[in-house]
């Protein structure tokens, strides 16, 4: 039986990621980080793992043998499957090799300490071999860590007013404002598809849509509740008010046809777009509602100028948003017993406070604080996304430890 190398580690798949990133971290990440990686060297090359790269090994050589073969164009499909194989696992297999050799050596070296005149030498080579050999055991966890399979799709990005009235929604435009400069310095490309805006300003509701590579990866920990702490404009007493607002990032569908709707379980209604947008928008039925009754999901495009192209709009959102309501109760089933440091993306539990009397802005979920508040809100947040993904990675090596 031939099985992928993702069959080959589904019962082990250790996670890591470069000590050198998190070097730039708060010291209480870099602490429990190093600890981590501390379990990671005791752990990672069980015999266990050690015999499914094994197996990967001979995987490869299978795969080399079959892409050599003179009939491999014959059929496209097979020939494009075998070579993402290869892609995949050439890496992986490089190391595994590279350790073995490793491995080699510092016996070579042990033999030689019975020589004296070889005994410095050896000392020195078995010392430089177990560094390197941790070394390459690092690298391998980072080629064998699991990839979400969105990672590298676009996202709908879905930002909604809460508590606190027309500061929530000023709040909501900021967020707004801080994420379409952080896509701008990614080079992404940011599409507003529906907007509600305030009575005095921002937003009472804004989705939009961000294009661009590996922004599902980068984003999906903003999904939470985001609290704001800041003296409103309209405040004749200086006192510092609290409002909320919450943002869901959505890994884009494929297509329409990744997210199987029947036309029988959806309403289509038609009306007129309010807001700002010329006579035209105004004076035709030109917004759409569609109602997806298997799930009572509702969405609304209103920003098109034709009914056509906000029918189109809203299906793309719809197909999202069934996409990611099928992801969140596979991964409640799967990891229902544990939720991790980072959270579940769960759009009521609160995730960051945005103080600004104090220039600060606190991640609850890793007990980050940064005094950049004015950076961050004008799109300077690598460190803030990079904090997060190095926790999450972190979390998931604690596991690896624990499990093993």
């Amino acid at each position: 039986e031939q099985r992928t190398h993702q069959q080959i580690f589904a019962c082990a798949q250790p996670c890591t990621q470069s000590v050198s990133r998190a070097s730039t971290l708060p010291l209480r990440i870099r602490l429990k980080t190093t600890l981590q990686y501390q379990i990671l060297k005791e752990v990672s090359m069980k015999p266990s793992i050690l015999q499914k790269l094994a197996s990967l090994s001979e995987r490869l050589d299978e795969v080399n043998r079959l892409m050599s073969s003179e009939d491999i164009t014959s059929n496209m499909d097979n020939y494009r499957k075998i070579s993402r194989e290869h892609a995949e696992i050439t890496p992986i297999v490089e190391q595994y090799h590279l350790y073995v050799q490793t491995e080699a050596d510092i016996k070579e070296a042990h033999a030689m300490l019975s020589d004296p005149d070889m005994k410095e030498f050896a000392q020195e080579e078995i010392e430089s071999g177990k560094k390197k050999l941790e070394e390459i055991a690092l690298e391998l966890q980072k080629l064998l860590l699991p990839k979400d399979p969105n990672d590298e799709k676009n996202i709908i990005l879905e930002i909604r007013a809460g508590t606190g009235g027309d500061e929530s929604g000023l709040f909501a435009g900021d967020l707004f404002r801080m994420y379409s400069r952080y896509a701008e310095r990614q080079r992404w490309k940011v599409e507003v598809l529906t907007a509600k805006e305030g009575e005095v300003g921002g937003y009472k509701e804004i989705i939009a849509k961000i294009e661009g590579q590996g922004a599902y990866s980068k984003m999906k920990f903003e999904s939470g509740g985001h609290r704001v702490q800041r003296v409103p404009d309209t405040e004749t007493q200086g006192r510092i008010h609290t409002s909320a607002c919450t943002v869901a990032i959505l890994p884009e569908a494929d297509e329409v046809s990744d997210v199987v709707i029947n036309p029988a379980d959806i309403r289509l209604d038609t009306f007129r777009a309010s807001g700002a947008g010329g006579q035209h928008i105004n004076k035709t039925d030109s917004a759409v509602r569609i109602t997806h009754f298997p799930t009572g999901i509702v969405v609304e495009c209103q920003d098109g100028r034709s009914q056509h192209a906000n029918k189109a709009q809203a299906m793309m959102v719809l197909a999202a948003r069934i996409k990611a309501k099928q992801v969140d109760e596979q991964n409640s089933k799967i990891a229902s017993e544990r939720r991790n440091l980072i959270g579940s993306g769960d759009r009521s539990e609160r995730i960051r406070t945005y103080n600004y009397p104090q220039g600060r802005i606190t991640d609850h979920r890793i007990n980050l604080t940064l005094y950049k508040i004015d950076a961050i809100t004008e799109g300077d947040m690598d460190e803030l996304i990079n904090a997060l993904a190095t926790e999450h990675q972190a979390d998931l090596l604690a596991t690896l430890g624990d499990d093993n």
